[in-house]
């Protein structure tokens, strides 16, 4: 999360609080240090939020301060809720998470949707807890462009180490597939988040490939509606 996304969480955080706020309990939601809570508040203050409040006893949002409303219609935030709610089948739990901040922002502005469901039947929740490595992480090399060393086991049960250059993650009802440049292949390959067993960053860069490798794999898929697997 950068900073200036983490600065307008914690003003939204705290506008949306009836008590004094800790700067642990921000921490713990912002997924942060304490002390990087401190030094956020700070930059705040300096301008001129009105937060008040200490370390140690908690912060308050001064009444009468809001951001400016967001000018969906009834039915573009009908839209939005479903399409947010719909990140429940992806089994991305960061992603799920933003979805849920994001509903509470809506919320605060707008009537709540809450009456439509959505069904929460799809893929698993990439919990660390029961040993998955959580989807975020390939979203984060694809954007930084760095090499994954994973261990794949492929539906026949072979185990393989490969090093890739992750290009996109395709969303399935019942699963996620990571698309990228498999070395050991020499082309592209997809696979299923849920049988990657392990991942490593190589610390390795293909910094400005992305971009045409994506579009080299975007021409394939096109040309090409059985994807090759691992």
């Amino acid at each position: 999360m950068s900073r200036s996304t983490r600065l307008f969480e914690i003003i939204q955080m705290l506008r949306a609080a009836d008590a004094p706020v800790t700067a642990d309990q921000l921490a713990e939601k912002l997924e942060v240090s304490t002390r990087t809570v401190y030094r956020d508040i700070a930059e705040l203050q300096a301008q001129r939020t009105p937060i008040e409040g200490e370390a140690g006893v908690g912060y308050l949002m001064r009444r009468g301060y809001d951001l400016p409303p967001l000018n969906f219609d009834a039915e573009e935030v009908e839209a939005l809720w479903v399409g947010l709610s719909m990140l429940a089948r992806t089994g991305d739990s960061h992603l799920q998470r933003a979805a849920r901040r994001i509903c509470d922002k809506i919320d605060a502005l707008h009537c709540p949707a809450d009456w439509l469901q959505v069904s929460t039947w799809g893929a698993p929740v990439d919990d660390p807890a029961k040993g998955c490595i959580p989807v975020a992480s390939y979203r984060e090399a694809i954007r930084a462009e760095q090499k994954l060393r994973i261990t794949y086991v492929n539906g026949a049960g072979e185990r393989s180490e490969r090093v890739i250059r992750p290009v996109a993650l395709v969303y399935h009802i019942e699963c996620t597939m990571l698309a990228g440049w498999c070395e050991l292949r020499g082309g592209f390959r997809h696979f299923r988040t849920d049988r990657i067993w392990a991942c490593e960053d190589t610390g390795q860069s293909f910094r400005g490939q992305g971009s045409s490798l994506r579009d080299l794999w975007n021409e394939q898929e096109g040309k090409d509606p059985a994807p090759q697997t691992a």
